[in-house]
């Protein structure tokens, strides 16, 4: 068994659009290798700082992300390598493990779904845009609904001299 503590740069694409690493920020792996009958066990946590906007108000969020992993890296002409496809699960390759993919698959479903500035982000006004949580409570915007607006001619002023006096004529 062997632990490795490293920091490293993150490579490219990271994320999704709205969160993720920043390409070259540093990525605290924190691992633990272990040889059992299959392969070897690779185990312990990764973590990095995110950014990216909120899915509700677009603001900037910036995060702590710590991802738990856990991966089998089957050793050539194991039982386990013979019974998986080329693309089901990682190899040892002589000496060396490549732990990128394993790294950037954690990471990116580690990621959250719809990150939010704080939990209780009330978003933007679908009408005029501007944030909620910004505006007065009870804001509202007066909206006719289509098929009634031809009627809502009726309710306005009369805007013509002899419809506004019908008795001189």
């Amino acid at each position: 068994m062997r632990e490795y503590r490293r920091s490293v740069p993150a490579p490219t694409a990271l994320g999704s659009d709205f969160i993720g690493v920043p390409e070259g920020a540093p990525l605290a792996i924190d691992v633990r290798l272990e040889s059992v009958s299959e392969g070897v066990l690779v185990t312990g946590t990764v973590t990095a700082t995110v950014h990216g906007e909120c899915g509700r108000c677009l603001d900037p969020v910036t995060d702590e992300l710590v991802v738990d992993v856990i991966e089998l890296f089957a050793y050539p002409n194991s039982a386990t390598e013979k019974s998986t496809s080329e693309d089901e699960i990682h190899r040892v390759d002589g000496d060396y493990l490549d732990i990128e993919p394993m790294v950037r698959d954690t990471v990116v479903l580690g990621l959250p779904w719809t990150p939010l500035c704080r939990p209780d982000c009330a978003g933007l006004c679908p009408t005029c845009g501007q944030r909620l949580d910004a505006l007065p409570v009870g804001h509202a915007h007066e909206m006719i609904d289509s098929r009634w607006a031809a009627l809502a001619v009726l309710t306005q002023a009369p805007t013509d001299e002899r419809l506004s006096n019908p008795t001189e004529e």
